[in-house]
């Protein structure tokens, strides 16, 4: 399911200092975070975190393939991927920190891996939705939620290059907000859940499934809602 610390954070955080990594490298002024991390961005292209995150991208197939395995393992599988790639997140992002190993590569794939596996999960749950009575009542329940979170990714992909091309005011207006931190913890609590639960033999599964919908409506929600509080610092910025 970083989207939202300097060239590196965990998370699947969707809006890892997108300033940094929207920019050429001679273009770029270090944010704080990424002064921390060090004086400035590695110049190599294969660090130890960037290699975690190509792993992420990597683990997408695997993802998809197991997803269509009509059996318990093939359920574990998939959740054990989605997991494993979550902890990675936060692993890469806290390595480039730690290591002093951040660079613009890193920061630019970063985010890239995470929408490709969020997209990925929701298409997936879209395509073969849980067999329980809700679904069956709601054949929309799943599509309305995962058209949101990925037309808002993609929406704010867009801004913040086209924010890039402009000042750095509008960098600041795009910069990253806490309603995407609690988004993106949502999001991947929710696809988790959801995809944890398509195993039948889980006691109670039905409440699983339906406290998994709701934080999804959740998360997306949070995410229509930051890009609306983006578009309007962007609109001051603009027009005062």
């Amino acid at each position: 399911m970083r989207s939202e610390d300097g060239a590196k954070r965990g998370c699947f955080s969707d809006d890892n200092d997108q300033q940094t990594r929207l920019l050429a490298p001679d273009q770029i002024a270090p944010s704080p975070s990424m002064q921390h991390c060090s004086d400035k961005p590695t110049d190599k292209l294969l660090t130890l975190p960037t290699v975690l995150t190509l792993g992420r991208v990597a683990a997408v197939p695997l993802l998809i393939s197991t997803f269509y395995v009509d059996s318990w393992w093939g359920t574990t599988a998939t959740t054990s991927t989605f997991i494993a790639a979550a902890i990675t997140d936060w692993l890469d992002g806290y390595l480039a920190r730690k290591m002093r190993l951040g660079s613009v590569f890193g920061a630019f794939l970063d985010p890239v891996a995470d929408k490709l596996m969020v997209a990925a999960t929701l298409v997936l749950l879209c395509t073969r939705p849980l067999e329980v009575n809700v679904f069956e009542q709601v054949p929309w329940l799943m599509t309305v939620p995962s058209i949101a979170i990925i037309g808002r990714e993609i929406t704010m992909s867009a801004v913040r290059e086209w924010a890039a091309s402009q000042n750095s005011k509008l960098l600041e207006a795009v910069a990253v907000n806490n309603l995407g931190k609690w988004k993106t913890a949502m999001q991947m609590t929710a696809l988790t859940i959801l995809l944890a639960t398509r195993d039948r033999s889980l006691g109670g599964s039905d409440t699983l499934v339906a406290s998994g919908v709701v934080l999804l409506y959740i998360s997306a929600w949070l995410a229509i809602w930051s890009l609306i509080v983006y578009m309007g610092k962007i609109w001051k910025v603009l027009f005062r």
